[in-house]
């Protein structure tokens, strides 16, 4: 199985910090939060990672090298100067992700700005659908959450939907095994927005996982453990310490 770390944002909330650092590479707990990551797929057996980049890609490489410390391959997906979302970037990097594999390889993605002490191995190498995401509590800062969840693990796009009972409400963690079947519809589910007519497009994810929801095809787990958002320089800051003082 490939991997796909999305690391391509601005970091805009975070600034100061992110003027000459990009989110992923700024430190916790003594390394930087993409390289939690890559040590958790390295340990899991993923041996190929493609991190997409755009804004400062440059300090990407510089600073992971090729992956060989980790025992990886890795691969940059470089967007240009502006970022292309989570869904243009999955779609930008999908000739890696299918590269020396079969064209409907299921593949691990996961958000470069969070941290957490879930254990990649436990996901499904093939979901039952077109995606598998892990959700956790709501955080304070996003009380609602983002999708409902039945107890038979499927997902459903609002939280509150009359439609499905009962629904519980929960985050997604930025942690999914998708089929690259995901992407095939985007066009006509994006439709006219914004970015859908550049080259290469830019368009969120949020809408395709939404539309696949309503079909049925998108599962879902819970992690109760610990997980951040690194959203804020606060939040870097208390994740930061939590890490250092438990070592």
């Amino acid at each position: 199985m490939k991997a796909l770390i999305f690391a391509a944002g601005k970091g805009e909330r975070m600034r100061p910090l992110t003027e000459r650092t990009p989110k992923p590479l700024l430190e916790a707990g003594g390394k930087p939060l993409i390289v939690w990551h890559l040590e958790k797929l390295a340990a899991m057996g993923v041996r190929e990672v493609i991190v997409n980049t755009a804004w400062l890609a440059d300090r990407f490489p510089a600073v992971l090298g090729d992956g060989s410390h980790w025992g990886l391959r890795l691969r940059y997906s470089h967007e240009g100067a502006e970022p292309l979302e989570t869904g243009g970037g999955m779609l930008h990097a999908l000739r890696l992700l299918r590269e020396g594999v079969p064209a409907d390889a299921p593949f691990l993605a996961i958000n470069g700005d969070i941290w957490t002490n879930f254990d990649f191995a436990s996901l499904p190498r093939e979901p039952s659908g077109l995606a598998h995401l892990m959700l956790v509590d709501n955080p304070p800062q996003h009380p609602r959450g983002d999708f409902g969840v039945t107890a038979d693990g499927r997902l459903h796009p609002y939280p509150d939907s009359p439609a499905v009972s009962p629904l519980r409400a929960l985050t997604f963690a930025g942690i999914g095994v998708y089929r690259p079947a995901i992407l095939d519809d985007w066009r006509a589910v994006i439709g006219d927005a914004a970015g859908a007519a550049l080259e290469p497009p830019r368009f969120p994810l949020a809408p395709l996982l939404r539309a696949a929801m309503t079909r049925g095809t998108v599962t879902g787990a819970h992690h109760a453990g610990a997980w951040t958002d690194v959203g804020t320089p606060q939040r870097l800051a208390e994740l930061d310490a939590r890490l250092l003082v438990s070592g």
